[in-house]
């Protein structure tokens, strides 16, 4: 802990200082498949060497019991991440951050992608990433000690509650009411899909809050779990990430002091579109490892393989395939890069966010089903990673809008969208 606390304060006053004393005190780093990059420094290795530690002897070996269980313990696991530091890399030091750029979040999600699935890493997300941008940025004093300090510390559990049943991608469209009484907010309605619902403490929810239109009706407010009137009514089977729980869940008359409004009132749909681009580098960064360990793996296991009296890898239709995925995953990479760069230096990245999302959802697919069929019957099984990552890959080109909704923002951008009438 006195080693964690000294590196954190030298790597806030002097560039370079943590990789050198971690250099001193530690082993050779362990993540093989970490990339040069232009956007990295040794200092995002430091970190990512120190997550992969956290990874390998606290998550990865329980990996496969939590799947089973379809839930990990998230409390827990928050606590060791936050005590190294590691779930508010980008947030303000005053409490609990580390006070660096957007960049070492992406680093972070990188690794993270070394986790044996997809849903821990996807809540932790949600937990660094998702649901605290804009209270962050846009949120009272007051509003970030309650709630902000604890989250980044791992004391706490934090979802985002954004879509509703009727109202996914279209996020315009939600139904959910906060009407004020007074001093206070009186919340109605439901969400679903909720990342994190059925252990959360609290949520970051976007609710409409006037009549007016629909992009200047919401807002986001800051809703402890546990109010009366909060009823996760239903933790969701899904076909993946499958250790991570996902609720339903309704608002009847719960009631909280209007003081947990995040910024100002009618700003929440600006808020989360801000959010969302925050989330979708974050998803499209996540992916990148998991692909190259992906592709690894099917080398590893082609080469093994005999198939007519010769590896598997040997045909060059398997061989060339698996380097066209490499290629892929690098041009991935390189957009990503070049998208959080200009991101970290204040530019609207919205185009490139979506464009990346756009490739990272499709990527994952093409990839995951390109290695699962040089498995084999081994692939359709549930004893190998390519097929856990098969499943747990899909929702890319779902969450944080589809691939349509990238699509139409593209267009948008590039002046081809049609006007609606």
């Amino acid at each position: 802990m006195a080693l964690r606390l000294c590196s954190l304060r030298l790597l806030r006053t002097r560039p370079g200082s943590l990789c050198r004393l971690l250099s001193l005190s530690a082993p050779a780093s362990q993540g093989g498949n970490q990339t040069a990059s232009a956007l990295y420094t040794p200092e995002h290795s430091a970190i990512r060497d120190s997550l992969r530690k956290i990874i390998d002897t606290e998550i990865n070996p329980y990996v496969d019991q939590w799947e089973k269980e379809e839930q990990f313990p998230a409390h827990h696991v928050f606590k060791i991440l936050g005590k190294a530091g590691m779930l508010g890399v980008n947030k303000p030091p005053e409490y609990g951050g580390m006070g660096l750029d957007f960049s070492y979040s992406i680093a972070i999600a990188e690794e993270l992608g070394n986790i044996n699935c997809g849903g821990i890493p996807m809540a932790i997300g949600v937990q660094s990433d998702m649901a605290t941008p804009a209270l962050t940025r846009f949120g009272s004093d007051e509003l970030k000690r309650q709630f902000l300090a604890p989250t980044i510390a791992g004391d706490v559990v934090a979802c985002l509650g954004v879509s509703e049943s009727g109202a996914g991608s279209d996020v315009a469209s939600i139904k959910t009411k906060a009407e004020r009484k007074g001093d206070d907010y009186i919340i109605n309605g439901s969400k679903m899909w909720i990342t994190n619902g059925c252990q959360a403490d609290w949520m970051c929810l976007l609710t409409n809050t006037s009549a007016g239109p629909s992009h200047k009706n919401k807002s986001l407010i800051c809703l402890p779990m546990k109010t009366p009137g909060v009823h996760v009514t239903k933790k969701i089977d899904k076909m993946g990430m499958k250790s991570s729980d996902t609720a339903q869940i309704f608002f009847e008359d719960v009631r909280v002091p209007s003081k947990y409004l995040i910024g100002e009132e009618g700003m929440g749909f600006i808020y989360q579109m801000l959010q969302f681009q925050e989330e979708r580098m974050w998803g499209v960064a996540n992916v990148l490892t998991p692909m190259e360990n992906i592709i690894q793996e099917t080398i590893k296991y082609t080469n093994e393989r005999k198939i007519f009296n010769q590896p598997l890898l040997n045909n060059q239709i398997v061989h060339f395939r698996l380097a066209e995925l490499s290629t892929e995953v690098e041009l991935l990479r390189s957009l990503l890069h070049r998208t959080v760069g200009l991101y970290v230096e204040g530019n609207d990245v919205t185009r490139l966010a979506s464009m990346a999302k756009l490739k990272a959802g499709r990527l994952v697919r093409e990839l995951s089903d390109s290695c699962l069929q040089f498995w084999g019957g081994m692939g359709f099984t549930n004893e190998v990673l390519v097929s856990r990552f098969y499943r747990d890959s899909r929702l890319l080109s779902i969450g944080a809008g589809a691939d349509e909704v990238m699509l139409a923002i593209i267009c948008k951008y590039m002046g081809t969208l049609p006007s609606k009438k």
